[in-house]
């Protein structure tokens, strides 16, 4: 049976990680779910050629968000969907990054400090989008949470895509020009503040744990110590892209909503004791080299990246926020006299999303070439 490369790693090393390590529960169900993955043993689904009578089966895969062979599929019905939310105005992309000495805090405490994250990305980028010398309104933001850099370290940092319009507070559409309307520098202080405040009122509220690597911080008056060296540190938030208006701004963000760790693709080689993989030297102009690690250490770095259970890596703000999406973009749209794109593959079965995406017609026979395969039955195996 073919495995795919990320498989034979977590073939080679998961046991002795397993033993070494102490997966939490929802690692443990990603390993799984990896492994098991098209594998046959999470059931099969069977078809048949109504006119030649030729039988394909093919095995199922598992669904889990961590594993890389399932996300094509979810990132184009996603991307769709955002697709009809585009307004017409400039798109800009923001990345909020924080210093790499908050990375042992932030792993330890991930479900909260990842949460913290998202929340002053996006009040620094409502504030300041509110002030009349900037926008003067209420933009629309979609944020992803990364934990990742291109060698697998642990690196959070949440990916944003702005929009340049929005509804002020008496209802009207405002619409900034094709330069970001926020300056990086006030961008930087701003989330700099907010989040070194929230991280030492956590602190002073005892909510964070800290590993062995911080351990230090457990005393007021290393935190404290730690805290002016981040308050004097400079914070640089990324301003990337700007779009025009079209839905290139959510095709570019699409690359990173369903993204993860590693894919297969990138992965060139795996031996009994080694993985070898395709990387980008960030130090280096982004140039492309390669990087080797034994398995247990790929593997390790790989389950760095595993989300707590019901994490939501995807966050809405501003007028794309859950609550009121639906009035804010009727609102906007008619305030613009049109919407410029409209949902393709909202509520199509799954047979006609892929022919419209991929142009692939999963009723051709591979045997007759007629149109007769139709489904004949799907086997699951009971989750625990």
């Amino acid at each position: 049976m073919h495995r795919l490369k990320i498989q034979q790693a977590f073939d080679n090393a998961w046991k002795e990680y397993a033993a070494s390590f102490c997966p939490s529960p929802v690692q443990g169900k990603a390993a799984a779910s990896i492994m098991a993955c098209k594998s046959g043993k999470l059931g099969v689904n069977a078809s048949v050629c109504r006119d030649c009578g030729h039988m394909e089966v093919h095995n199922n895969s598992c669904r889990n968000r961590s594993c890389p062979c399932y996300q094509a599929i979810l990132k184009e019905v996603w991307i769709d969907a955002r697709r009809a939310e585009v307004i017409d105005a400039p798109y800009f992309h923001v990345v909020f990054t924080i210093p790499a000495q908050l990375n042992a805090p932030v792993y330890a405490n991930q479900a909260l400090l990842c949460s913290l994250l998202h929340r002053c990305s996006a009040q620094t980028l409502l504030e300041l989008a509110a002030d009349r010398k900037f926008l003067g309104a209420v933009p629309g933001i979609i944020q992803v949470l990364h934990t990742w850099g291109q060698q697998l370290n642990f690196h959070p940092h949440i990916h944003c895509i702005v929009s340049g319009g929005g509804l002020s507070k008496d209802r009207r559409l405002k619409v900034a020009g094709n330069h970001f309307f926020i300056p990086a520098r006030v961008l930087a202080a701003k989330f700099k503040g907010k989040l070194l405040s929230s991280l030492d009122s956590l602190y002073r509220a005892g909510k964070l744990s800290f590993p062995d690597s911080c351990a230090s911080l457990k005393d007021p008056a290393s935190w404290a110590v730690f805290r002016d060296a981040l308050c004097s540190a400079t914070w640089c938030p990324d301003i990337r892209e700007t779009f025009n208006g079209f839905g290139n701004a959510i095709e570019y963000l699409g690359r990173y909503a369903n993204r993860i760790a590693i894919t297969n693709a990138r992965i060139k080689a795996v031996t009994r004791d080694s993985v070898t993989f395709a990387a980008k030297d960030c130090r280096n102009n982004s140039a492309p080299i390669e990087v080797t690690l034994s398995c247990l250490e790929f593997v390790r770095r790989f389950m760095m990246h595993v989300l707590p259970p019901g994490f939501q890596k995807i966050r809405y703000y501003g007028f794309l926020n859950n609550r009121y999406r639906k009035n804010n973009l009727e609102l906007v749209f008619r305030l613009q006299g049109h919407q410029r794109f409209q949902s393709m593959l909202a509520g199509l079965p799954m047979d006609e999303v892929l022919y419209k995406v991929w142009g692939y017609n999963i009723h051709v026979c591979p045997a007759c070439g007629c149109l007769g395969m139709r489904p004949l039955g799907r086997s699951y195996v009971p989750r625990e």
